[in-house]
């Protein structure tokens, strides 16, 4: 547990990529101490976005609440800027109700946020934000992280040549403010959070047996009706796959594979490529994180290691 802020109130920080069972673990800690969840998802906050982000069932929510989930409809946009607020608020209140909090999820950016604070970035500029789009409608998300590369070699390095949300962000505030977005970050005053903060990494030892997790877990969607779930969003006149909501991982293949642009299988080829990419891109955040416990998914003993822990904690 960081000593950063000796006698402070306790956090725990339960993190890994997807697939790798955090969400189970923590609700059983959940049942068996007195822990309130938040959830630490940029797609769990959506309303209606529901199987294909392995949301836990109504009953299960129902018993186990989970903060900052369904607190958004899809046409929405959201910021690591507002999850640190939402967050703050949500962990005052349950060291008030005499509880501790527990985050979990696997949106890394969230979690450096709230640790850390934020840089002073500019807003969204709906030009730039345009003239990035046809350029990337004309010449590909991969050219456009070329020059990326070009001008912030290390926010390049750090996202994906896929990634049009990211890319087009470091892209915008280069173009605002003639200073690389990695260097921004660099500067950022740093606001550390003035609990006593415990982090566990759930994540697997063995890489293939996260993706065949992933690989099972995304027919198990389809299988729930994950692309009726699409069809629903993708009916909607202020949806389009421009929406931050609707680049979450599944989502946009499914949604191409809608309008035609390749068959079935192909499709849950792709989805699930595209969550292994996702899964990659998690544990290369992962990596950098300090002062962390890092704990075997694979482990049968798991959850009776991170009870034991959780004891420690909550006493």
């Amino acid at each position: 547990m960081s000593d950063a802020a000796k006698g402070a109130p306790p956090v725990i920080f339960l993190m890994g990529p997807t697939a790798a069972g955090k969400t189970d673990l923590a609700i059983a800690l959940a049942r068996r101490f007195p822990i309130d969840l938040i959830s630490v998802d940029s797609a769990l906050v959506y309303r209606g976005m529901d199987i294909g982000t392995a949301k836990p069932d109504p009953h299960v929510l129902a018993q186990v609440p989970h903060r900052l989930v369904d607190i958004l409809d899809p046409a929405q946009a959201y910021s690591a800027a507002e999850f640190r607020a939402d967050a703050l608020r949500e962990i005052e209140a349950i060291h008030a109700a005499g509880r501790v909090p527990l985050l979990v999820g696997g949106t890394m950016l969230y979690f450096r946020a709230l640790e850390h604070g934020l840089a002073e970035l500019p807003e969204a500029n709906p030009e730039v934000r345009a003239k990035l789009e046809a350029e990337a409608a004309a010449r590909g998300w991969p050219a456009l992280h070329a020059r990326l590369a070009d001008v912030d070699p290390l926010a390049a390095a750090r996202i994906h040549p896929t990634d049009p949300q990211r890319i087009s962000r470091a892209l915008e505030v280069y173009e605002l403010t003639g200073q690389p977005l990695s260097r921004l970050q660099a500067a950022a005053t740093r606001e550390p959070l003035p609990y006593a903060v415990a982090k566990w990494i759930v994540a697997p030892r063995d890489r293939a047996w996260l993706h065949r997790r992933i690989d099972t877990r995304f027919r198990l969607m389809l299988d729930q009706g994950f692309v009726a779930e699409v069809e629903a969003l993708r009916a909607r006149p202020d949806l389009n796959l421009h929406k931050p909501s609707m680049r979450a991982v599944g989502y946009r293949q499914i949604w191409e594979y809608l309008d035609g642009r390749y068959d079935y299988e192909n499709m849950v080829a792709r989805g699930t490529i595209a969550t292994r990419q996702f899964a990659k891109r998690q544990l290369t955040w992962l990596r950098a994180e300090q002062g962390a416990d890092w704990l075997p998914s694979e482990d049968p003993d798991l959850l009776t290691v991170l009870l034991a822990r959780a004891e420690g904690i909550v006493g």
